[in-house]
């Protein structure tokens, strides 16, 4: 490694790890310090966290449920997403589809996603396809007006240059369009991966016998075992975590990237 490449190393560790690392410390250690002082019976301290993870990981418990909710969320997510985006270029593109639609999808897409859950297991039953009604549902709205939003923010000078050149019909959307919407849509699907997230946890909870969700409730009821509760919302966190930066590295790809460059 040059030491040029070493120095960035160095500045994006600083900025970028060693702040969250350090504050992550300092509240693991008010946590501990504030039980050594105030023991509760039932609320773990963070070593109890500790071997409830690890006797999770033990016994495969947790590879189960992490298994479960990743795979309603990518079913639910992916659904959504191919709905959603030739729906929002539709409303995007003609402005009678838009008027017609885009008043149906505003009264839709603030109605809470678990509101939703009584009416999911009265029509799917308490199953799989339960949370992933539910993700679909949190997701596409969002997702629709996002599109159509940004269709709709086209710099027309890109239209036109592609006009001068002889490029009509589905050329412009390939070439023109979709890379100019590309950006925005990249951070529709963000916000709505973190919401999917959030939501199977919630549906797991209510309606599932699985999944990290039902982690959570099932050990509240063996027993309070409040280590595995906390360890599995931890889980919840680091992965929500993990689904965000993988989300950011699409960001950094150079067809996204360019019309953030001034």
């Amino acid at each position: 490694m040059t030491t040029s490449a070493a120095k960035r190393w160095q500045r994006l560790l600083l900025r970028k790890v060693v702040p969250p690392v350090i504050l992550i410390s300092v509240l693991i250690a008010i946590w501990w310090v504030w039980l050594a002082y105030h023991p509760s019976p039932i609320f773990p301290t963070p070593g109890d966290v500790v071997r409830g993870t690890a006797e999770l990981v033990k016994d495969g418990t947790i590879w189960d449920h992490i298994g479960a909710s990743l795979a309603r969320v990518s079913l639910g997510f992916s659904l959504a997403l191919v709905v959603a985006i030739p729906l929002g270029l539709w409303m995007g593109l003609y402005e009678v589809v838009d008027a017609t639609l885009n008043p149906l999808f505003q009264i839709m897409r603030p109605i809470s996603p678990i509101a939703w859950i009584p009416i999911a297991i009265l029509l799917l039953g308490v199953s799989n396809a339960s949370p992933i009604f539910i993700i679909f549902i949190a997701t596409v709205f969002p997702m629709i007006v996002q599109t159509a939003a940004a269709v709709h923010t086209i710099e027309p000078r890109y239209l036109r240059a592609a006009a001068n050149f002889g490029v009509s019909g589905p050329r412009v959307l390939v070439h023109v369009i979709i890379p100019a919407i590309l950006p925005q849509v990249i951070v529709g699907m963000r916000i709505s991966l973190g919401v999917s997230w959030l939501v199977v946890v919630a549906a797991e909870m209510i309606a599932l016998r699985s999944g990290l969700g039902f982690l959570i409730i099932d050990s509240r009821n063996a027993g309070n075992r409040y280590d595995l509760v906390i360890a599995a919302m931890i889980i919840i966190g680091l992965i929500g975590l993990l689904l965000d930066g993988l989300m950011r590295l699409l960001e950094r790809l150079k067809s996204v990237r360019w019309r953030y460059v001034k």
